[in-house]
């Protein structure tokens, strides 16, 4: 009669087990998949940096280098939250690669990586280290990639192979194409770490160089996840670090990268109307808003040189991220933890690019607009303005693109 009793019992979990050794092995095989797919996703976009056609596969070959790079820099940020999870006894899954293999609109081939969790984080020390291993890891295998590319800068020769038409320009590159934005960490890592035999390409440029790429990129996407809301990498980490205060950084934060993406907005708006047209609509908002706009370019040009992905990011953040990290409990972290906590914090703001990925449109092209354009109001306000550099900014206009935007999907 006992034995009766227990044998359904033992059944059913011999049943329960048999399934979730089913469901391991698919969930295994799923992540196998999404890493090759964005492996060659990768690969597809790495060879279009090279100045190879993507659709063709056997210029793949071409992106190898910058695909390895890039999935080691994912996998080191995304097992970086595996693991602290893990040691935490934190259920959490392998990480999901994204691929995005669409040639031409794709500029990076993957919209990121992420991990589940799928139990409760028991306490803020428990927070802190799964929220921070990420980006740190992460930081610091992009940062030997980036160093070991300075090192290993090849001659121009280099780029001339890429870009041949560039020697009838008589310079070294144009200044027009698509930039990669300032950061604080890159001109001082090109400074000490920068091959003497090699060429430093302008930002305009790296793309073509893996390491360089690659590291930019993550160090980029980084400063994207240490954005201190929500349940990005910041979010847990402020919260970890000064508990219901993360609510106020949130929302300080939100509404500098939310100004940045406006003032992109003006710039864009500024450029429409700082030429002459012959409509009365038009004309009025002219001369209403002209003076404020060339008083902005005058004293506070930075202003229009914001990344217009900020303003999209800003709206993500808000609706779908949010902006207050959930409670968690527990009290102080302690020091060593506080202080990884303001490292974290200072890797936000050296690899912080506040005009991130934008175009320079080809100088023959605007110019050929511009003669094409009544500009004679244009001209009277360089006439009453000399100390402005109206043209020459109308020139080097910054153009943005849906890649540009895409970009700020990639959440880690």
């Amino acid at each position: 009669m006992n034995s009766s009793q227990q044998d359904p019992p033992y059944s059913q979990i011999s049943f329960k087990s048999k399934h979730i050794k089913q469901y391991k092995k698919h969930s295994i095989i799923t992540h196998i998949l999404l890493f090759l797919g964005t492996f060659a996703s990768s690969m597809m976009a790495g060879a279009a940096w090279a100045g190879q056609s993507p659709l063709e596969i056997t210029n793949w070959v071409y992106g190898f280098t910058y695909a390895s790079l890039l999935m080691i820099f994912l996998s080191a940020h995304e097992f970086g939250h595996y693991i602290a999870a893990r040691l935490h006894k934190v259920d959490a899954s392998l990480p999901y690669f994204i691929p995005l293999p669409i040639p031409f609109a794709s500029m990076f081939g993957t919209l990121g990586a992420y991990i589940r969790t799928r139990s409760i984080i028991p306490n803020r020390k428990a927070l802190f280290d799964i929220g921070a291993s990420g980006p740190l890891a992460g930081f610091i295998v992009c940062l030997i990639i980036f160093i070991i590319g300075l090192t290993q800068l090849p001659p121009i020769d280099y780029l001339y192979s890429i870009h041949p038409e560039y020697l009838q320009y008589g310079t070294n590159a144009p200044l027009w194409g698509i930039y990669f934005g300032d950061t604080l960490l890159y001109p001082w890592l090109a400074s000490i770490f920068a091959s003497p035999q090699g060429y430093v390409p302008p930002m305009n440029e790296i793309y073509h160089y893996p390491f360089l790429c690659v590291g930019w990129f993550g160090m980029f996407v980084t400063s994207l996840n240490m954005l201190p809301m929500g349940q990005l990498d910041g979010g847990h980490i402020t919260f970890a670090m000064f508990g219901s205060k993360q609510r106020i950084i949130a929302r300080i934060s939100w509404w500098i990268i939310f100004s940045l993406g406006i003032g992109s907005f003006l710039g864009w708006f500024y450029e429409q109307i700082v030429v002459e047209s012959p409509g009365e609509f038009y004309t009025i908002i002219q001369s209403i808003l002209l003076p404020i706009f060339l008083w902005i370019k005058l004293h506070a040009p930075w202003i229009y040189n914001g990344w217009n992905g900020w303003l999209f990011w800003a709206l993500i953040t808000r609706f779908f991220i949010k902006l207050d990290h959930p409670p968690v409990s527990g009290d102080s972290i302690g020091p060593m933890r506080m202080i990884l906590g303001w490292f974290s914090l200072c890797i936000f703001v050296i690899t912080f690019a506040y005009n991130g990925i934008y175009e320079i449109p080809k100088q023959e092209d605007i110019i050929h607009q511009n003669i094409d354009r009544n500009t004679s109001k244009e001209k009277k306000i360089i006439e009453l303005l000399p100390q402005m550099d109206i043209y020459h900014d109308i020139k080097t206009a910054h153009s943005y693109s849906l890649n540009s935007c895409l970009l700020t999907s990639c959440i880690f």
